[in-house]
């Protein structure tokens, strides 16, 4: 243990662990105004529903991946956030509706995941 007064700055080890999302995570800098605004839970607030097709389903560690349908990087959800639907109907090619919302380490992740019920052929 080094026997030196601690000192209130950060080393780079210490900057490098709170990117990694661990440790004292008060020092992170506020939201931009371009980031999404997320509730206490990590919740996206006032977001306009997607729609995406779930790619993969991990059902035995309760989350997986969905890609969006208007293109984009996967996001990845939890089972936790499946506020419709069963966790049986999330196989890959399932459509989806999402927010986006963060992940308690502060990474985009879906919200308010509802199962989309296939659409109904017109008679």
């Amino acid at each position: 243990m080094p026997t030196e007064t601690q000192r209130a700055e950060l080393t780079e080890d210490d900057l490098a662990l709170l990117k990694q999302g661990v440790g004292d995570k008060s020092g992170r800098p506020a939201a931009s105004a371009a980031a999404p605004a997320a509730g206490e839970n990590g919740e996206e607030i006032g977001n306009e529903p997607q729609i995406a097709t779930v790619m993969t389903y991990f059902e035995e560690k309760g989350f997986g991946f969905l890609r969006p349908d208007g293109g984009g990087k996967d996001i990845f959800f939890h089972i936790s956030r499946l506020h419709q639907g069963q966790s049986t109907e999330l196989v890959p090619g399932a459509k989806v509706a999402y927010e986006l919302g963060m992940d308690r380490n502060g990474k985009i992740a879906a919200s308010s995941v509802r199962i989309v019920p296939p659409a109904e052929t017109p008679a």
